[in-house]
């Protein structure tokens, strides 16, 4: 029997919208830290993320409250 261990999800939550920015299965027996170049990647997919956030959605959320204050 295997038992795989999975590592925190990385997630970035902005209003309305979360966004899931990276999974790995943990491979090394020992040790806590997350690899370098993973943390790299997690870092240019949050500023894909925010990016994404402002050009689809933040305008959108901003009208909506717009109209239920009216």
């Amino acid at each position: 029997m295997t038992l795989d261990t999975y590592r925190s999800v990385y997630t970035v939550k902005f209003e309305g919208v979360v966004y899931v920015l990276h999974a790995f299965q943990k491979k090394s027996k020992h040790g806590i830290a997350t690899p370098k170049q993973d943390i790299e990647l997690i870092e240019a997919r949050l500023k894909r993320a925010k990016e994404h956030y402002e050009k689809h959605y933040k305008q959108r959320l901003e009208e909506d409250k717009n109209e239920q204050g009216n």
